[in-house]
């Protein structure tokens, strides 16, 4: 307990102090985020808005879990390749914005190259979790033996690359109002700390050796989210870029993978397969239904501002609904620790 609270207080603080000299660097050098034209018209002020806040996301995450395992020496290759992903999707992420900034447009990497620099991190990630951890090859919800649906090593490395590519995405797609992805992603990440810190207490149901590692990355993230939050908090300072949204995306896929909660995630991070979702919908309608837009625009929190929503509405209303997806997943997780723990025979804390 006591790493924790030592992570997520260095976290805090090296992002919130980091992010602030951040906008004055960029500030003094003009470095700023460029609007898409066929958003909504109300976003045109926000032209300029310092961006690729996610480094200092990633560097109070990084920074955090770096000093904190000095306490007592608990480094564990699950922890060290959840963070060297998170690291890894960030660089992919800072290329992106730095070619969108130098441009002076909101175009950066072209799609393809973007997926293959995020395929590189996902498929180093699962093949390095296969081969060097004891990492479990089941399909999971709560927990390894849950559905007793093995993939197999490399049926496990495909899996985890596809969890992964879709939540970096579906974060990446939510990243689009005032704080809206940093708030969302700090519920998610308290969840998974919350899971991760569970599984250090009661090994013989989770039979999860790198457990307390995991919460530490987890905390050490949700700390730095908290930081990044305060400047990003509508009306934003600065944006967190593809540089933090395919971070955060990739840190959450990839503590799922390593704390066997795959199936859980879509319900952790909800509000992100909701946005995920509107796009899809969106998409599909137009083409199959005669160009018909089923949303005024996607992702669809989008939607609810033409619709005359404040900014700030939206985002808290959001906030509400992604603190009730992870309300349920976490009751799904207690409610199937409990029932184990008749079936065997484990004391109820």
């Amino acid at each position: 307990m006591i790493r924790l609270l030592f992570a997520v207080t260095i976290s805090v603080g090296i992002s919130l102090f980091g992010t602030r000299y951040l906008i004055r660097w960029l500030t003094s050098r003009k470095i700023g985020q460029p609007i898409r034209e066929d958003g909504p018209g109300g976003h045109i002020t926000k032209a300029g808005t310092p961006t690729m806040g996610g480094i200092a996301v990633v560097l109070g995450g990084t920074i955090a879990y770096v000093i904190s395992d000095l306490y007592n020496g608990i480094y564990t290759r699950s922890g060290l390749l959840v963070m060297a992903a998170i690291l890894g999707a960030s660089i992919v992420g800072f290329l992106d914005d730095w070619l969108k900034v130098s441009n002076e447009r909101n175009l950066g990497l072209k799609k393809g190259t973007k997926v293959i620099g995020l395929l590189f991190v996902a498929f180093g990630f699962s093949i390095a979790m296969v081969t060097s951890t004891n990492v479990h090859t089941e399909v999971s919800f709560t927990r390894w033996d849950s559905l007793s649906i093995d993939l197999g090593p490399v049926g496990w490395v495909f899996w985890a690359v596809f969890v992964i590519l879709a939540m970096s995405n579906a974060v990446n797609l939510t990243d689009g109002l005032d704080g809206l992805a940093a708030g969302s992603s700090t519920l998610c990440f308290s969840a998974l700390t919350v899971i991760s810190f569970w599984a250090f207490r009661h090994p013989e149901i989770y039979d999860l050796d790198h457990a307390l590692d995991l919460a530490v990355v987890a905390v050490s993230m949700l700390g730095a989210c908290i930081g990044f939050l305060w400047w990003n908090a509508a009306p934003a300072k600065i944006f967190m870029g593809d540089t933090g949204s395919l971070a955060i995306g990739t840190a959450l896929a990839c503590l799922a993978l390593a704390t066997n909660t795959h199936l859980l995630l879509p319900i952790i991070g909800g509000i992100f397969v909701l946005e995920t979702l509107s796009v899809i919908i969106q998409v599909l309608g137009f083409r199959l239904m005669n160009r018909k837009r089923i949303f005024r625009m996607a992702p669809f929190h989008h939607h609810f501002e033409l619709l005359g929503w404040p900014e700030t509405t939206v985002i808290v209303r959001f906030w509400i609904i992604g603190g009730f997806f992870v309300a349920i997943a976490l009751g799904l997780f207690y409610a199937d620790f409990v029932e184990v723990s008749d079936l065997r025979g484990v004391a109820l804390p």
